[in-house]
């Protein structure tokens, strides 16, 4: 038979959450992009606590930072639903609470645009955030990876170290999986790797009948190469970075578009000759709500505001690297912009264009106005478990163990711009949209849990949602908002889930096959009988943690309630931190800690039965009627120690027995090294009601 109090300590732990403090957490996530910031607050929800890590000082990634076109017109949006529906629907619902025309309707799962402005998507995303009790710390860049075999036990950044049970990489860069010592690659890879007939060398852009060299037979700024290599092969190359800009025409609305630091018109001589010959060059504008305007890269255009080859280095930089990896685009986008309203060889109508364009003074204050988060199209790929081709897209898009659907149609922007030596300049690496035929939709498919993580003989406590397990074909079918927030759910859940003891117990008691990469133990070994331990675990912790408001109008003198305990197996400590003291009759305590109370004499005859039961059973059976008085009087001493042995009904308290102060250190001993290391520092009613609350 199990022990009562060891079976109550295990099912106390499925109702409560641990108290953590700001450096450490069930699951930590690392980099709030869109499906980091979804991954935080599913974990949250998930009862897990839960800190997410960003090593900027802006949150939210693309999503809150200028890409407020959603892409998702091309996606089968009835597939996109959880966080992602829920963000959306908030989004419009700021909107219409202040009396404004809602922008769009996320009921309708269609190809209509879906537009919002910045600082809306930003307010939605703080507060989703917020009301999931995840803590939020920028400014938190990655230095170092502590590890304990497969499993990492912390994080070290810039501002603090922070320790965890399970891992969450977000970043758009996988630079917590490299840091832990997982494979990824980065670039295109052969088509012969993967049986990809979109990987290689892609020439989808026509070839532009202008020289790529100066007078002197040097290549001209803004083209990468003269050689591109063969056709098949893969490289080290990848998508085009550019900004999201926000733009106004309104003169009440902007602030004057920044002058470029320096500018070198010759620059843009690639610029001019592609404008004398008719290619096509500028960017996108696409129409927000209050007379805003979202600028993109052009995918058709032959020079735009994607600065090509500027981003391979960006996952190996460190942070001032990449600071200068940023200025550097921000440098060439006002430089280039400097070019399309100055240049005399810019056709008028397209100078008029962009002329009386500026940056909207209603968003981004902290950066000047300017777009904050740079568009990071592709980085590193992690190469976990399963890695998703383009086979998965268009073949066998059924898995059996999805973890989100994803349906945008598989595109690529420019990976390098060449000058052919034979005459010509062409853009490579584009894949325009792959979408099903006759439709604006790309192919829906499952994208696997697998594709998320690592190889488990690299770690076992780590999730990747973004930077994730994935050929360069594949990701072009992946960097887009929406997938990213469904599979950063799905991740989150799985990370809550793998931090808990309780799931990998009901899994097995079920006979159901565990989670793969779980940092959790199943304890049914234990509760089944089948041994006597769990490998690695000396004693079964839990803590419970209550805010009960009708608690005073019960004659409470405290409306809270903390406890803490530990089990070896044979002796359970039990830490009274706050007791809900009751100043009512004892008969009338017991009467309403059977949850009956509330029906009075007028109540169900059960009701009335069950509290004649208990009053006949005050003398009949003394043992558990002296428990369920403990329990509801509130008076438990401040330490309770039980000999589960000699005494499974745990009435008779050790705590003050000289010949089991041993016992009792050893005990307090286990506890103080748990608490130290969940951060449960800080206990006090009012931080109780903050907890339990979410």
């Amino acid at each position: 038979m199990i022990p009562r109090t060891l079976l109550s300590c295990i099912l106390l732990s499925l109702s409560t959450v641990a108290a953590f403090a700001q450096d450490s957490a069930d699951v930590i996530v690392y980099g709030s992009t869109p499906g980091g910031f979804c991954a935080a607050i599913a974990a949250a929800r998930e009862g897990a606590s839960v800190i997410l890590l960003e090593p900027t000082d802006h949150v939210g990634g693309l999503n809150t930072g200028g890409l407020s076109h959603c892409d998702s017109n091309q996606m089968r949006r009835e597939t996109l639903m959880g966080l992602f529906d829920e963000w959306h629907r908030r989004v419009v619902k700021d909107y219409t609470d202040r009396g404004l025309e809602a922008p769009y309707n996320p009921a309708f799962k269609d190809n209509a645009r879906w537009t919002f402005e910045p600082h809306v998507a930003m307010r939605v995303t703080k507060a989703m955030l917020g009301e999931a009790g995840v803590t939020v710390l920028t400014g938190r860049y990655l230095i170092s990876v502590t590890r304990e075999g497969p499993r990492i036990t912390s994080l070290v950044t810039k501002n603090g170290t922070f320790r965890g049970r399970v891992f969450v990489d977000a970043s758009y860069e996988g630079d917590l999986m490299a840091a832990a010592g997982v494979d990824w690659t980065i670039g295109r890879e052969g088509r012969a790797e993967f049986g990809e007939s979109y990987a290689g060398k892609r020439y989808s852009k026509p070839k532009m009948n202008i020289s790529g060299f100066d007078a002197r037979g040097n290549l001209l700024p803004l083209v990468t190469t003269s050689d591109a290599g063969s056709d098949e092969a893969g490289d080290k190359n990848i998508m085009t970075y550019s900004f999201r800009l926000y733009l106004t025409r309104d003169a009440e609305k902007k602030v004057p578009m920044p002058e470029p630091a320096s500018y070198d018109p010759a620059r843009f001589e690639l610029a001019r000759r592609a404008l004398k010959v008719g290619a096509k060059v500028g960017f996108d504008l696409y129409p927000l709500p209050g007379g805003k305007i979202d600028g993109n890269n052009s995918m058709h255009g032959q020079v735009s505001l994607g600065l090509v080859g500027g981003g391979n280095d960006w996952h190996s930089a460190d942070e001032a690297g990449r600071a200068k990896i940023w200025e550097d685009h921000k440098q060439y986008t006002l430089e280039f912009i400097h070019f399309l309203r100055t240049d005399p060889v810019v056709p008028p109508k397209i100078r008029d264009q962009f002329a009386d364009l500026g940056l909207c003074k209603d968003e981004f204050a902290e950066t000047g106005h300017f777009s904050p988060a740079l568009y990071v199209r592709e980085s590193r790929r992690m190469k976990g478990m399963y890695v998703l081709s383009q086979k998965d897209i268009i073949n066998s898009p059924e898995k059996a163990d999805p973890i989100a659907i994803s349906s945008f149609p598989s595109d690529s922007h420019d990976c390098q711009r060449v000058a052919l030596k034979d005459g010509g300049v062409i853009n490579k690496g584009t894949i325009y949209p792959v979408r099903v035929p006759g439709a604006k939709l790309g192919y829906a498919y499952h994208v696997p849990y697998r594709s998320v993580l690592p190889q488990a003989a690299q770690c076992i406590n780590l999730l990747v949602p973004v930077a994730l397990s994935c050929t360069h074909v594949g990701i072009s079918s992946l960097p887009i908002e929406g997938a990213w927030m469904v599979i950063g759910q799905g991740a989150g859940v799985a990370a809550a889930l793998a931090a808990m003891d309780f799931n990998p117990t009901f899994l097995e008691a079920f006979g159901l096959p565990p989670l793969p990469n779980t940092h959790a133990s199943s304890l049914w070994p234990v509760l089944s009988g089948k041994t006597d331990q769990v490998a690695g675990r000396k004693s079964v912790l839990t803590e419970a943690n209550g805010t009960y408001p009708s608690f005073k109008s019960q004659g409470r003198a405290v409306d809270a309630k903390a406890a803490r305990a530990v089990c070896d197996g044979r002796f359970y400590y039990i830490a009274n931190i706050i007791q809900e003291r009751t100043t009512l009759p004892e008969e009338k305590a017991v009467n309403i800690g059977t949850g009956f109370g509330e029906y009075g004499d007028s109540g169900p005859q059960y009701a009335m039965d069950l509290h004649d039961e208990t009053v006949r059973q005050k003398t009949a059976q003394p043992v558990p009627y002296e428990l369920l008085r403990q329990l509801c009087m509130g008076d438990s001493p401040k330490e309770e120690l039980y000999d589960l042995e000699s005494d499974p009904w745990g009435v008779k308290n050790l705590a003050t027995d000289p010949a089991h102060a041993t016992t009792l250190a050893t005990m307090r001993a286990e506890m103080k090294h748990w608490r130290e290391f969940t951060g449960d520092r800080d206990v006090h009613p009012k931080t109780i009601s903050r907890r339990t609350q979410k």
